[in-house]
């Protein structure tokens, strides 16, 4: 049975880099397949719009799986769109209605400046990882799997941090523009288990410093990061950050 054909009206945000003026564009695209994801919609999109020698409309995106966190921006004041636990390329426009208005913009937040129309730098993600989110050990071949004995809880709160994809949905969620969620997970995931202690406490006092540099706010517990978070981080991993920069600061 051939399924109806979809009509999507779009408000797209174009904006022509960080420092030209944004607004946002109307557009309407027809003969949409119900099946198609919501990154391949804006593919049709892209090929009417360059077919009419007009420029495309930039945005993020690789694996188109989930995997990555390349794809977020905002979906009707939503990061990532209206299904909870996924990124962008995980819609599909059955998740939406026939002929419904769907506007798109950026993350919004200062530490996340628009390079063009829906994609921002979070390039301040990798210099808070550069600060601290590593380990120093000689681990020299790979060791067997068994060697360290790593308690089940703990490697399975371990490895529910470590999901995290790194996206910025949390930060654009937050009223603050916080990165608490995104930077408690990476220190989380490497305090919870034996090969993170070495660097602990210099880890998380290096990694929430150069988020402050970063400029992103504090976390006033809004938990619309854990909301919006399409690996369903926890804000725990918060309370746990907290817990390990108290830590650090009396070690010291």
């Amino acid at each position: 049975m051939t399924r109806k054909k979809m009509t999507l009206h779009l408000k797209v945000w174009r904006q022509a880099n960080a420092h030209a003026p944004g607004r946002f564009v109307s557009y309407t695209v027809r003969d949409l397949s119900p099946d198609m994801s919501f990154l391949e919609m804006l593919d049709v999109l892209n090929e009417e719009l360059t077919k009419k020698s007009e420029a495309p409309i930039e945005f993020d995106s690789d694996c188109r799986e989930g995997i990555c966190g390349t794809c977020g921006f905002v979906i009707n004041g939503v990061a990532h769109g209206p299904r909870r636990g996924r990124t962008v390329c995980q819609l599909y426009l059955r998740d939406f209605q026939d002929g419904q208005t769907v506007t798109l913009e950026p993350f919004r937040a200062k530490a996340f400046p628009v390079i063009k129309d829906l994609v921002v730098d979070r390039s301040a993600f990798d210099r808070i990882i550069a600060a601290g989110g590593y380990i120093s050990v000689d681990t020299g071949s790979a060791p067997d799997a068994n060697s360290i004995l790593i308690p089940k809880e703990v490697a399975e709160a371990a490895f529910d941090a470590a999901a995290c994809i790194g996206c910025g949905a949390c930060v654009a969620a937050c009223p603050n523009a916080s990165a608490s969620l995104f930077v408690s997970a990476k220190i989380a995931h490497l305090a919870l288990l034996p090969q993170g202690q070495p660097e602990r406490h210099r880890r998380v006092l290096q990694m929430v410093a150069q988020m402050d540099r970063e400029g992103f706010g504090n976390c006033s517990n809004h938990g619309e990061c854990e909301a919006v978070c399409p690996k369903n981080i926890s804000i725990k991993q918060i309370a746990l950050m907290r817990r390990e920069y108290l830590r650090a600061l009396l070690a010291k």
